[in-house]
């Protein structure tokens, strides 16, 4: 890249990187995966930047995070889970607080679920656009969010005092 366009893509990273930090929290619940995310999110988009920087890269940068997480998902699936090792997270100040109580609920959910949950109430897609940014057929993608919306319903239904709608 050269020096406008050095520019060009630091001034994205700076006006995206609250808004890509927080839907890779919702999505991975843990800080230091949101982080990885982000970054490697970050790296894809400027090894492109010369072709993205006219059209949307913001947009892209948010399909480009959903599919790496989606990845990762398949990836941990694959791995046989050996001795697993607590690295503290990197201090975080600019990721919006969440509630807790939303937190333990999403943690609840399948990974599948979780992302269709988020890329619909978080990023408001509609089912297409959910099926679009996962990879899946829209009939997976509304088994995802139906069966990830009725978990979230029966944790609150307690915490509601009976039945939630």
């Amino acid at each position: 890249m050269g020096g406008a366009q050095d520019a060009q893509f630091a001034q994205f990273v700076d006006t995206e990187l609250t808004r890509l930090l927080n839907l890779a929290f919702a999505l991975t619940g843990d800080h230091h995966d949101a982080w990885d995310l982000t970054q490697e999110t970050f790296a894809r988009i400027g090894a492109r930047w010369d072709r993205l920087k006219d059209s949307n890269p913001g947009g892209y940068a948010h399909t480009v995070l959903v599919r790496l997480n989606v990845d990762r998902i398949r990836r941990m699936r694959r791995e046989a889970l050996g001795v697993i090792v607590e690295r503290p997270a990197p201090p975080v100040e600019s990721v919006a607080e969440v509630d807790e109580f939303f937190l333990s609920v999403l943690a609840t959910l399948s990974p599948s679920q979780r992302t269709a949950v988020v890329l619909r109430y978080l990023g408001d897609r509609d089912l297409q656009g959910i099926a679009d940014e996962m990879g899946c057929s829209l009939g997976t993608a509304k088994s995802h969010l139906s069966r990830g919306t009725a978990r979230i319903r029966e944790r609150l239904a307690p915490a509601a005092g009976g039945e939630v709608t």
